[in-house]
């Protein structure tokens, strides 16, 4: 199955990505089983959340339910397996010359993703995405051989790459679209009605190479459910309290002047971000973070 129009990230629910309040095991597992139950048939989820523990998880929460009835998104590139995590920085990508020379890429990938599909109790992923990649993942002939062998050896259906949030990925990204657009079908990039930059700029060489977008952050660090107003206090650690000053009120004023938008048209502000995004050619996905404000 191909990606579908909605979809759900393992990095909802605060567990493995910081945001709002940390769900219990229960209530985290709940919550994918509700996406599923609300017509969600697209999930996704990164090797290196929780060092494995995501997938695990999703493999567990998705048990029982048949696998040709929804599409899985693996992503994987963060060596959490011999890497040694940097703070905030998380772990080193696989490309790092200090744990591994370009022979061992292939190597790397396979086993990585093999792993991955074993926590989450199936065969193959209907798209795996290379993530965060660095200058090396970017340009590699050697790293997009790797990927392609990946799908030659059944282990997905579809490639592609998933960057990360600093605005210097949109050169690169447009470059590697050129480079190994014809061995890709899809990128996941962050964009929202509040954060068009620098993710529009991408979108031309997408569409002009083929490769389809799934757009994250949608919800623009929850502003778009409609439950953070001027004067929110964040808890300690939560991702978004490494926005600038003012961001969040900021954000409000102009959600004030689309709000008659959603109003005309019946929509939640959410839906309408959604929908602003799936306008957007190539956009065909949108996966919204989901957040349970503390």
């Amino acid at each position: 199955m191909d990606i579908t129009r909605t979809a759900y990230g393992t990095w909802s629910g605060g567990k493995f990505m910081h945001f709002g309040e940390m769900l219990d095991d229960e209530r985290y597992a709940e919550m994918i089983r509700k996406s599923f139950d609300q017509g969600v048939r697209t999930f996704i989820t990164a090797d290196v959340y929780g060092a494995g523990r995501a997938d695990t998880m999703l493999g567990d929460a998705l048990k029982g339910i048949p696998r040709d009835e929804y599409c899985l998104v693996g992503i994987v590139g963060h060596d959490f397996y011999t890497g040694l995590r940097a703070g905030s920085k998380g772990y080193p990508r696989f490309t790092e010359p200090s744990l591994r020379g370009p022979e061992e890429y292939e190597g790397y990938l396979t086993m990585a993703t093999e792993e991955s599909l074993k926590r989450c109790q199936t065969s193959k992923f209907d798209t795996l995405l290379l993530h965060n990649p660095d200058s090396i993942a970017y340009t590699s002939e050697v790293v997009w051989d790797a990927m392609t062998a990946l799908k030659e050896k059944g282990l997905a259906d579809r490639l592609g790459i998933a960057p990360g949030p600093a605005n210097g990925f949109t050169l690169d990204m447009i470059d590697c679209f050129e480079r190994f657009g014809d061995r890709m079908d899809w990128a996941m990039i962050i964009l929202n009605p509040l954060e068009p930059w620098p993710g529009q700029h991408v979108l031309p060489a997408a569409e002009k190479n083929g490769v389809k977008i799934l757009a994250r952050v949608v919800d623009y660090g929850g502003i778009f459910h409609d439950d953070v107003h001027p004067g929110h206090v964040f808890r300690d650690g939560d991702h978004r309290t490494f926005r600038p000053a003012g961001w969040v009120e900021h954000a409000c004023e102009k959600l004030e002047k689309i709000r008659p938008i959603a109003e005309k048209y019946g929509l939640t502000m959410q839906q309408l971000a959604c929908l602003w995004n799936l306008a957007q050619s190539p956009v065909e996905s949108v996966v919204p973070t989901l957040i349970q404000e503390a």
